[in-house]
């Protein structure tokens, strides 16, 4: 990430880059610590000098994996709590944050276990477990109707990988709704979470695209988080890939095409540098080693391709 103005990081980048080679040069294992050191400081006031420049910043979250991330199944509004890998993404994501500086005034996420409990671990690895929560279903997941429970591989064998990455992807599609003959609708809709929502129980979805997830969450980040984050608030956003996704689409600007290739992994921070105006001073960034971090894109975007399940 360049959170300096390019002109004028990049000569401060190549000297740094020419010392570290030099490290390596020397095939000194007591070399690669120092290098290590000098790049994370080097990090640290990159992000410093970036965020002064910013007016406000924002950190989004993806949830850690869930049970049913690692079956690759439509988990959608169906409430399932973090794997144990899970559990270490969260946990990972907080110490990352701790390690950069970063603090919160209060945190947001939806109802659901998976992105609650991601926002419990992260505090709890920084160490900043006080800090408020609020939640909200306008922060769940997509619904996506009479796809919840079913396996994206097995789809993609069915009906085709292009027709399940519009279904996973695209911004105006919708999957069929769900029924009362659908073997998760009963489990959702009588949960009782969903009586403390602000409309009534017979109104919420039964099917969402992407566009429908921004409608719903456009008034409660308008009339909820943005005046935090005004008052001066550090917000930090737990919550989920599509809701997460459509925040990113209405605060970059991203076209209706090219939203389907945005792709958010678990459990890895996403950071917004905003001017007054909650305008992007630049690109949205992904923290973390970003190695590890296309890795786990890659793994994303294979859910949807067709390999028969092993069950």
């Amino acid at each position: 990430m360049d959170l300096l103005k390019r002109e004028s990081a990049t000569p401060y980048l190549s000297q740094t880059d020419n010392k570290i080679q030099q490290l390596w040069d020397g095939k000194n294992s007591k070399l690669e610590v120092v290098e290590k050191q000098c790049l994370q400081e080097f990090r640290c006031a990159e992000l410093t000098i970036g965020l002064i420049m910013s007016k406000y910043a924002l950190v989004l979250l993806r949830h850690g994996e869930g049970a049913w991330n690692k079956e690759n199944r439509f988990c959608s509004w169906v409430d399932q709590k973090l794997s144990s890998d899970g559990v270490k993404e969260a946990l990972d994501c907080g110490k990352l944050l701790k390690e950069l500086g970063y603090e919160f005034d209060i945190v947001f996420t939806s109802i659901l276990s998976r992105s609650i409990q991601t926002a419990w671990l992260v505090l709890e690895a920084m160490g900043q477990e006080w800090v408020p929560i609020e939640k909200s279903w306008r922060l769940n997941e997509r619904h996506y109707g009479a796809l919840i429970g079913l396996n994206r591989a097995e789809m993609a064998l069915n009906h085709g990988e292009e027709q399940v990455k519009i279904w996973r992807r695209s911004y105006g599609v919708m999957p069929p709704p769900i029924d009362e003959s659908h073997p998760y609708f009963f489990e959702i809709y009588n949960d009782r979470r969903y009586n403390t929502c602000d409309i009534a129980k017979d109104e919420l979805p039964r099917t969402e695209s992407l566009k429908e997830v921004l409608e719903r969450l456009l008034p409660y980040w308008e009339d909820i988080i943005v005046p935090k984050i005004k008052e001066g608030r550090r917000v930090l956003i737990s919550a989920h890939g599509n809701s997460s996704r459509a925040l990113l689409k209405h605060l970059e600007g991203i076209s209706d095409e090219e939203i389907a290739n945005l792709t958010l992994p678990t459990g890895v921070p996403v950071l917004l540098e905003l001017d007054e105006n909650l305008h992007p001073i630049k690109p949205h960034e992904l923290l973390g080693d970003q190695g590890a971090i296309q890795a786990a894109i890659k793994k994303v975007e294979d859910q949807g391709k067709a390999v028969a399940s092993k069950t």
